[in-house]
């Protein structure tokens, strides 16, 4: 089951300023000091390249998906893998976004 975790290392971006470089798990150079010095510009084109990436995936499968359905694809498997990468990014996005809100929600209450 590494194959679906590995689509996850699409967002490439994102792990820019984390201590974990992909999928395959070797730590980063920039370590917790380049996360502690990001600025809120670089967050936000890191969290932008990160969406983008995720609607890429989504329009690979949808291309992948056209193919598959006018009998131009050569390997149905392209497909399977480009849609599930595209699922679980999604997911990962969504996830994300949930979190955000409920930190967010979270700040707004102590404020009370």
């Amino acid at each position: 089951m590494v194959a679906p975790i590995a689509a996850i290392g699409a967002i490439a971006p994102l792990s820019t300023t984390s201590s974990v470089a992909g999928p395959t798990g070797a730590a980063g150079a920039t370590g917790a000091t380049g996360a502690a010095s990001t600025s809120g510009a670089s967050f936000a084109t890191a969290l932008g390249n990160g969406l983008d990436a995720v609607t890429g995936a989504q329009q690979q499968a949808d291309s992948l998906a056209v193919q598959a359905s006018t009998g131009t694809l050569v390997d149905p498997a392209q497909y399977t893998i480009a849609a599930t990468q595209a699922q679980l990014m999604t997911q990962l996005a969504t996830t994300i976004e949930s979190k955000a809100v409920a930190a967010f929600n979270t700040v707004m209450g102590m404020q009370a």
